[in-house]
């Protein structure tokens, strides 16, 4: 998957004004989507070299190479873009099976029901046993 010495392919990506682009991690086998995150060049250039995704997080301001606390990284097997260039796609096998900081297998376990949220998906692992 490697993104090769020539970086000109960043530049065709539509970066927001902080130079943020957003991206949903998809379960290549299943199409399931685990997660949603933002990159900003440096993290997409290191996911395309790497081949696991790499993001920008917001709130501690720094990349963050998913996984490298938890061990659930994500293998990248395909980069899309969207058509507008402004949403990238990774199709990813997510390594433990489990993509949520919660320790569930997806982001995604709320589900709106009857005017509130409903967590619909279980606790795969204690997030204490996750993150020490």
């Amino acid at each position: 998957m490697s993104a090769g010495p020539d970086l000109a392919w960043l530049e065709e990506v539509r970066w927001d004004e902080q130079g943020l682009v957003p991206a949903i991690a998809q379960d290549a086998r299943s199409g399931e989507v685990l997660m949603f995150a933002w990159m900003n060049r440096e993290a997409l250039a290191q996911t395309a070299e790497r081949g696991e995704a790499v993001y920008w997080s917001r709130s501690r301001r720094k990349l963050w190479h998913k996984g490298e606390e938890s061990g659930h990284i994500q293998k990248v097997l395909d980069i899309r873009l969207d058509c507008d260039c402004d949403v990238v796609l990774l199709k990813i096998e997510q390594v433990g099976g489990i993509a949520c900081h919660t320790g569930r297998r997806s982001c995604f376990f709320n589900q709106f029901e009857d005017g509130h949220w409903q967590a619909v998906e279980p606790v795969l692992k204690d997030p204490a046993e996750i993150y020490k």
